[in-house]
């Protein structure tokens, strides 16, 4: 098995979302200890946002072939301003390329990546799942949309949410959000949170 484990937070050892995407992928690596595993951190290193020259760049195309083979990508998604981090579009943007991982058809488009597992390991400040505030989430919504024109419609979600609300509910969220990736099951299932 390929594991492309990405992360994209900007606070380093305090981020939630690199908490539990570590977890899901320790508990990937123990259901299979045969995985190999690609690890790209985009705060550490960020790939160039999309221009006209950027495409096609051996960086661009190293980012699409990662994507591409690998079986499980497990994705750390901080939200930020009610979306996902800029970093984090910049890679998408590289991974959603027509003939790669979508075509073009005459009933619309199709995706061409519905083989692959991904789990999103999603931290969020406050509570977006439901409430008031459920109209502002963009991060996982915008996720689902653009997997899911790549053809990977079921996406797994591991949450913690209302980390900025207080000492304690950040170590709630974290401990409920680890809780579930160790729930994590050796092959897809039905949204973890």
């Amino acid at each position: 098995m390929n594991l492309l484990h990405i992360d994209s937070s900007i606070q380093g050892d305090a981020s939630l979302s690199r908490a539990m995407s570590a977890a899901v992928v320790s508990r990937l690596r123990a259901l299979h200890p045969d995985a190999t595993v690609t690890y790209r951190d985009l705060a550490e290193h960020p790939l160039p946002h999309m221009t006209l020259p950027g495409f096609a760049t051996p960086e661009a195309q190293a980012v699409l072939e990662e994507f591409v083979a690998a079986d499980v990508v497990v994705i750390g998604v901080p939200m930020y301003n009610f979306t996902i981090s800029s970093q984090l579009k910049a890679w998408l943007d590289h991974i959603a390329i027509a003939g790669k991982t979508f075509r073009y058809t005459e009933q619309g488009p199709v995706g061409l990546a519905g083989d692959k597992r991904v789990i999103l390991a999603l931290s969020r400040g406050g509570f977006y799942s439901e409430g008031p505030a459920a109209s502002m989430e963009h991060a996982e919504t915008y996720l689902r949309a653009i997997l899911g024109f790549m053809g990977i419609t079921a996406p797994e979600l591991v949450l913690a949410e209302g980390a900025a609300l207080g000492p304690e509910q950040r170590e709630a969220a974290l401990a409920g959000g680890l809780e579930a990736a160790n729930r994590i099951e050796p092959t897809r299932a039905e949204t973890v949170a």
